[in-house]
């Protein structure tokens, strides 16, 4: 009786050992597949600094430009210190870029450009414009001979590239370097009205060229936030490094310019149409640039230009529903927070297709898309009180209690397999440490076509493989 006692005990004690171990070993495997998809981090790291802390990344040797934020400590312009807009007028600005999108891709646009390309026509109607709104990233260039340097905002989503020049017969905004001046440079020569370069542009601009009295071909481009330029259409020569320089590049010289390009000098087009540098200098790079897009506004990234490609970058198909505009489409396919993948059909994804855009600051979503997403990730962050919506951003928390942070990871998938993790600087966008917000928002309507915006590619190397209509990312591309 007594060994049966003990051989009960033993049996029992086993078991209930056996089942705490098994509880504990399940409850730690658990804890660690949760800190895998969670990112824990000082709140001081997504508030910007007054100081320029360079990446060393960009080198002039290797056909790379240093990418720096316009309105961080990176750029100064000339006289416009203490003049950088507030989050809420950059959040407009980029509503209006974002409607200027959707105007020029929506359903009626869309039928006009498959009547084109059936009469095989690769242009773009004429009273939509372009966009620019908020281009929020610089790079200095070579314009002229001998070259001067001048800060130019570069904008996948825009064909032509200009500069501001003298004499400003119209108006020339304030910028950081002295205006170009094309009577200094011994390459310059305008570009004739009667020429087929000049009637070329009306694909690039959304607009008939004009015809100046000295037979000069005129461009005029107006963007969605009403900026414009009106100029010149010329040939010059472009220096991008010290062994890459493109005598006869096409660009515009601009002789009345207003709007919010604040401090740099026009803009550098790296969109889809032939005309802008990407097709160029297509004899040189292949139809192929990289980029970085820093952390924050006052690090520093890169522009790279050329075949060279990093082994880890994981390549997905350009959208065919894109082809014939400026913009570069992708076929997103899903959306995971905090490790999990997210309840959502594709066709939630593909119905209204999705561009990559350098200029939008915030990622677009269709709209239940973004409610799933929200629902989603503000259980997750439960834990954290919440703060006033700002803008376009509604879902915002008070962290000013807090040093560190634990915020669930967020990943993008498109076709072809492709996770795309989001950097932790790409999830939240800070106002200040008591006002921290989701930095995604949802289109007000299905139908428009959703944007994966410079917010979200932060840290990113974002490759465009034009030539084999193919966009790639790799994570580390900074540094």
């Amino acid at each position: 009786m007594a060994f049966l006692k003990i051989f009960l005990f033993a049996y029992l004690f086993c078991k209930c050992f056996c089942y705490c171990y098994a509880l504990e070993a399940r409850v730690t495997t658990e804890s660690q597949h949760e800190l895998q998809h969670l990112h824990t981090i000082q709140l001081s790291s997504l508030l910007p600094s007054s100081v320029c802390k360079p990446s060393t990344k960009a080198n002039e040797s290797d056909s790379s430009l240093k990418v720096v934020h316009r309105h961080g400590p990176c750029f100064k312009p000339n006289g416009e210190k203490g003049k950088w807009p507030s989050h809420t007028e950059i959040l407009l600005q980029d509503q209006s870029r974002v409607n200027s999108i959707h105007s020029k891709l929506s359903a009626k646009t869309s039928a006009r450009l498959d009547k084109m390309k059936e009469k095989g026509a690769a242009t773009l109607p004429a009273i939509h414009g372009s966009v620019v709104g908020s281009g929020n990233y610089i790079v200095t260039v070579g314009i002229g001979t001998p070259k001067r340097k001048f800060s130019l905002i570069f904008d996948t989503g825009s064909d032509l590239t200009w500069t501001q020049c003298k004499p400003c017969v119209g108006f020339c905004y304030q910028q950081k370097e002295k205006i170009f001046d094309p009577k200094r440079s011994k390459s310059y020569r305008n570009v004739s009205c009667s020429s087929t370069v000049c009637s070329s542009l009306e694909s690039a601009t959304g607009n008939i060229p004009g015809c100046a009295s000295n037979k000069t071909c005129v461009y005029g481009i107006q963007y969605g936030d009403s900026s414009f330029s009106v100029g010149f259409f010329a040939k010059e020569t472009l220096t991008l490094t010290s062994k890459d320089v493109f005598p006869k590049f096409l660009l515009g010289c601009g002789q009345n310019n207003r709007g919010l390009f604040r401090g740099a000098a026009g803009l550098l087009g790296l969109g889809r149409n032939k005309i802008s540098l990407v097709y160029q200098t297509a004899s040189k790079y292949k139809k192929r640039f990289s980029y970085c897009l820093p952390s924050s506004s006052s690090s520093t990234g890169h522009l790279t230009f050329g075949p060279g490609i990093k082994k880890s970058v994981k390549f997905t198909p350009l959208s065919s529903a894109f082809q014939g505009s400026s913009f570069y489409g992708l076929d997103m396919t899903g959306i995971s927070v905090g490790g999990e993948k997210l309840p959502i059909a594709t066709t939630v994804f593909s119905t209204p297709g999705t561009i990559i855009d350098s200029g939008t600051v915030i990622t677009r979503l269709p709209p239940h898309a973004y409610t799933v997403l929200k629902t989603a990730f503000r259980q997750l962050m439960s834990k954290y009180p919440t703060a006033p919506a700002v803008s376009i951003l509604d879902t915002c928390y008070d962290f000013s209690e807090h040093e560190t942070i634990t915020i669930p990871k967020i990943s993008f998938f498109f076709n072809g397999g492709v996770e795309v993790d989001v950097d932790v600087t790409g999830i939240m966008f800070p106002i200040r440490a008591s006002q921290v917000c989701l930095a995604f928002a949802g289109n007000s309507d299905p139908s428009d076509v959703g944007i994966f915006g410079n917010v979200q590619q932060h840290t990113l190397e974002v490759v465009y493989d034009v030539a084999h209509g193919q966009v790639g990312f790799a994570a580390g591309g900074c540094s």
